[in-house]
């Protein structure tokens, strides 16, 4: 018996799917630089606040995304999406919320927020078709 030493994983892996193919991907991408740049002008009294929590919740979508797509089942994959989806619905709260707050413009707040709702519509298109059926069950609540 010869060993692999993972070889045969590895080979999986290299075969996953490629989140920079998904459109999904891209715009949570783009999201995550748009807050970055959007929460630069909030209060320095905010660096450990509510700037840190909604850039942790930006990134978290890109990443989650990523972390999906390695993972070789589609059960996996699916719950990673749903955790990116999650993660997208809290940016949307806090980016309003710093707007309501006068952090940010409430117009550039208002133009966030909806660009944010194009990545939870992307995901939920995403998380839709990749979610695992089970039969005798319904698949929404």
């Amino acid at each position: 018996m010869t060993k692999d030493y993972g070889a045969s994983r590895a080979k999986k892996l290299a075969m996953s799917r490629d989140h920079r193919k998904l459109d999904a991907f891209n715009l949570a991408d783009e999201m995550t630089v748009r807050v970055y740049l959007a929460t630069r002008e909030f209060p320095a009294a905010e660096t450990y606040g509510l700037r840190s929590q909604v850039r942790r919740a930006a990134v978290s979508v890109p990443t989650n995304i990523v972390e999906g797509c390695a993972r070789e089942s589609r059960r996996d994959y699916a719950r990673f999406l749903e955790v990116a989806f999650s993660s997208t619905r809290e940016v949307i709260y806090l980016v309003d919320l710093a707007g309501r707050l006068e952090m940010v413009d409430k117009k550039k707040a208002a133009d966030l927020t909806l660009f944010c709702g194009r990545v939870a519509a992307a995901l939920a298109a995403l998380i839709k078709v990749n979610r695992p059926r089970h039969s005798g069950t319904p698949s929404s609540p």
